[in-house]
């Protein structure tokens, strides 16, 4: 009886830490793809009123970046971003304010093997595309990067600028 008890002890243990360590990875992945404020920046619920087309890319001199790196769009459109990685590494297009970005991209040094996966970002392998559906509720300036460590030194980052509506109106 205490070794079948132990057993499903150990059992139920096992799995509030799986669960723990899924929502963790959600919380993580969220954290990661929430770098922008869900009132200004965040997944678009209905179809884009145009596309925007970025490549990322690595130059010969061992700089990467976004081709444009810079965006303008206006508060409460919703835009496509058809992203393609030109590289020969894996890279991310992440959008969000500058403060945000830092952080994660700090939690992204501190684990370089931090799996992604929630709404509002993007990674691409070598040669893949992709596409973003993003919707923009307030002006501001924002960025867009990649975060994968050595990235954004390396000039993986864009200036994203919403023009129009401000907050409270």
């Amino acid at each position: 009886m205490r070794q079948r008890l132990a057993i499903s002890l150990a059992t139920l243990l096992a799995g509030a830490a799986c669960a723990v360590a899924s929502n963790g990875a959600a919380m993580a992945a969220a954290g990661h793809h929430g770098a922008h404020d869900a009132a200004e920046i965040s997944p678009a619920a209905r179809q884009p009123d145009r596309t925007i087309a970025l490549a990322m890319v690595e130059k010969d001199d061992g700089s990467m970046g976004f081709e444009p790196s810079t965006v303008t769009v206006r508060a409460g459109e919703a835009v496509r971003f058809e992203i393609r990685n030109d590289g020969r590494t894996d890279h991310e297009f992440v959008p969000g304010d500058h403060a945000a970005l830092m952080a994660h991209k700090a939690e992204m040094e501190a684990m370089p093997d931090m799996a992604h996966g929630a709404e509002g970002a993007l990674r691409l392998a070598p040669g893949a595309s992709g596409s973003l559906d993003l919707a923009f509720e307030a002006a501001g300036t924002f960025e867009f990067a990649c975060l994968i460590p050595g990235h954004y030194e390396a000039g993986m980052h864009g200036v994203l600028t919403v023009t129009g509506k401000t907050k409270g109106n």
